[in-house]
């Protein structure tokens, strides 16, 4: 089966990446890693193959949002629906294993999140009414801006309404490939400001509901409309707010 990965590339950021998005990477190559041999085991790098041993990465930056990555509720509230709100850990692994869908937003500005209205449209227009446990993906273009500066701030968003919908249906796990679910903060927080009154700030991570969002995904251009299986499997971090995730489209023959 043919397979697409929507997951982006982790890396190092570059310079002028914000602090709380930076990623750093150490790399130790092979000759590096001979050294570490004989400095633990007292082999000298001839015993290795080639005289190499073994090359290795840590991160020594790196948060559970800095890449495609799945959030969990208590990323959104310490309580949903009256209830602690689970962590990435607690999730069911059946929700992240499920048919896909493509909801095409490429048309809308930043800061002009999707309705109820027009994620239904749209599933008019592409033939296809969705299911319980179907994984959502709303595709705004904005990946090509990964690594741009202003990256957060650009897509359309969704809004608190359309998630609530889309909920309803029976989804579970939603996912857009923009830096947040949301319209992008900068939008949200004037127009909180404005307004000086919560539920505009944050609205549909906020929305009280116990589900799942896939953010900064990557080549949803490549997808059908439907007809494909959605592997969002994040990683299991105890207590965690979030976890990166390997995301990949497999295409139905």
């Amino acid at each position: 089966m043919p397979m697409i990965d929507l997951s982006a590339t982790i890396a190092p950021s570059p310079e002028n990446t914000p602090p709380f998005l930076k990623v750093d990477i150490t790399y130790s190559n092979h000759t590096e890693g001979a050294a570490q041999a004989q400095a633990i085991l007292k082999t000298p790098p001839s015993l290795f193959r080639n005289g190499e041993g073994w090359a290795t990465e840590t991160f020594t930056r790196f948060g559970t949002h800095d890449s495609t990555h799945v959030d969990a509720p208590w990323h959104y509230n310490s309580q949903i629906q009256g209830k602690p709100a689970q962590t990435i850990d607690e999730l069911p692994l059946a929700w992240f294993f499920n048919d896909g869908v493509v909801l095409d937003m490429t048309a809308k500005a930043d800061g002009d999140p999707m309705t109820v209205d027009e994620a239904q449209a749209e599933l008019a227009r592409i033939g296809y009414t969705l299911k319980p446990l179907d994984i959502v993906l709303v595709r705004t273009g904005r990946d090509q801006f990964y690594d741009a500066p202003d990256y957060l701030f650009r897509g359309c968003g969704v809004t608190a309404e359309a998630t609530e919908w889309l909920y309803e249906q029976g989804v579970r796990v939603m996912g857009i490939d923009a830096w947040g679910w949301d319209a992008p903060l900068n939008f949200q927080a004037q127009q909180a400001l404005t307004a000086q009154k919560s539920g505009i700030l944050w609205a549909a991570h906020q929305v009280d509901l116990p589900y799942a969002q896939i953010e900064r995904l990557v080549n949803l251009d490549k997808l059908p409309p439907f007809g494909f299986k959605i592997a969002c499997f994040p990683l299991k971090i105890k207590g965690g707010s979030a976890g990166p995730a390997r995301v990949v489209a497999i295409i139905e023959d």
